[in-house]
């Protein structure tokens, strides 16, 4: 296997999910910043253009960091960050979903649209006028989220998943660019202090 690798908070996920695996996989870096991934070959290996992706042993390639980690999750031994039951498995990917659709997507758009604007503005259609709404939608999310945290150590109570890892990469890529985490919001702020201290945080960082 080989995974393609770059900056940013999508390929950090699978970064951090493996190293809480304990899965070790070359890597192949593709530059983001000069637009390697929106050329060949990478093209030929994900015609989205997007990273990460994981080569797989037969030629084929994953592309969508769910996909991938679920993938890794059935593939290696070791104790699951998806589920051992279908309850477990079925919750997990319900707050998968709500992070990525209600967090994860109106943040790094609003990026996108705004401080990533001459990055991005050549290579996507980008719309500057809906940035600030996008992050406030993602912050009217996350405000959502601190309250079903209450009383938790994790969004899936005792259970560190997927959820939380997307949920982790995101907000600290968001503190970086310009939409940190309300400090109010004690919960989140709790549950975040705590995923930054795993080892998988720093190693995936």
């Amino acid at each position: 296997m080989k995974f393609y690798n770059s900056i940013g908070p999508n390929p950090r996920v699978v970064k951090m999910f493996m190293h809480e695996k304990g899965i070790e996989i070359p890597f192949v870096e593709v530059d983001l910043m000069k637009g390697e991934n929106r050329k060949e070959p990478f093209l030929a290996k994900n015609p989205a253009g997007q990273l990460p992706a994981l080569e797989l042993d037969n030629g084929s390639v994953l592309a969508e960091i769910t996909a991938i980690c679920e993938y890794l999750d059935e593939k290696f031994p070791g104790g699951s960050l998806i589920g051992m039951t279908p309850e477990e498995r079925a919750e997990t990917r319900m707050w998968t979903r709500r992070v990525d659709l209600n967090v994860c997507e109106p943040m790094a758009n609003g990026f996108r649209f705004s401080e990533g604007l001459p990055l991005f503005q050549n290579r996507m259609r980008c719309l500057p006028e809906a940035a600030a709404g996008l992050k406030a939608i993602a912050q009217d999310k996350l405000a959502w989220i601190d309250k079903l945290l209450e009383g938790k150590e994790f969004l899936a109570g005792k259970r560190m998943t997927l959820a939380d890892i997307l949920l982790f990469g995101f907000l600290d890529f968001g503190a970086a660019v310009g939409q940190p985490i309300n400090q109010d919001l004690k919960d989140v702020a709790a549950w975040f202090e705590r995923m930054k201290a795993r080892p998988s945080a720093a190693a995936s960082a």
